[in-house]
């Protein structure tokens, strides 16, 4: 099965894009290039249409990523040529989030030097996990705080691609174990909240925290020793 180039990675603002059709597998189909997120690294998937059908799935194998699409519908032909158009309200609330949950890691780590350890979105609404034991006292509080006034100071997301044996020597991505990505890929995406928070990172990011909208931390939670639980939501 041949890659799929992800424009995504270069431009998450691309709405519209053609496609050449590769393969055709039951209901998905793979292209040769694509503006569709396929669901990785806590991001779901995106939606919307290609060739004028319905996008329901979006997921990888390899190098190539399979457009689900939804049942009944009218499969192009190999070799065709399609329109794609992402269902932007959905892939903006996601890029949103998750640009939103970079500030809570770079705002916690700079605050208490605590590392993430896992987390998982929705658009607007999001978990995450973090090293802590104790939790400090008014933390919720404080964490709100501290990410709302990094969301107001409107740090400007730069994206860069760095060769493996550059990004490992980074302290900053070595603290967000870009030494566990597969030996593999040689290249390795860099999301930088200028001045904050710098990550590797595959999913998609608005271009500045000001855009993101107002955090608030809906609930903590308490997931064993040494662990909590922080749940958001982002508000317009």
């Amino acid at each position: 099965m041949a890659d799929t180039d992800l424009l995504f990675l270069r431009d998450a603002y691309l709405q519209q894009a053609t496609a050449l059709v590769l393969e055709i597998r039951e209901n998905a189909v793979v292209l040769d290039r694509t503006i569709f997120y396929a669901t990785g690294g806590g991001q779901p998937h995106d939606t919307g249409s290609l060739g004028g059908q319905v996008v329901v799935d979006v997921r990888k194998e390899g190098g190539a990523v399979l457009h689900v699409l939804a049942e009944g519908a009218v499969m192009p032909v190999v070799g065709a040529q399609v329109d794609l158009a992402v269902d932007w309200q959905r892939r903006h609330n996601l890029m949103r989030t998750h640009t939103a949950m970079h500030v809570l890691c770079g705002v916690i780590w700079n605050e208490w030097r605590v590392p993430v350890t896992g987390g998982n979105m929705e658009p607007l609404s999001a978990r995450m996990d973090f090293e802590f034991d104790p939790l400090p006292e008014g933390f919720a509080v404080r964490v709100e705080q501290l990410v709302n006034e990094a969301i107001a100071a409107d740090f400007p997301i730069a994206v860069s691609f760095l060769p493996r044996d550059t990004a490992v020597t980074d302290e900053d991505l070595i603290r967000t174990k870009v030494n566990m990505i597969p030996d593999f890929v040689t290249e390795i995406r860099v999301v930088d909240i200028v001045g904050l928070d710098k990550q590797a990172d595959g999913g998609t990011h608005v271009q500045s925290t000001r855009e993101i909208g107002t955090f608030r931390v809906v609930k903590m939670e308490n997931k064993g020793k040494g662990f909590k639980r922080v749940r958001v939501e982002i508000l317009d």
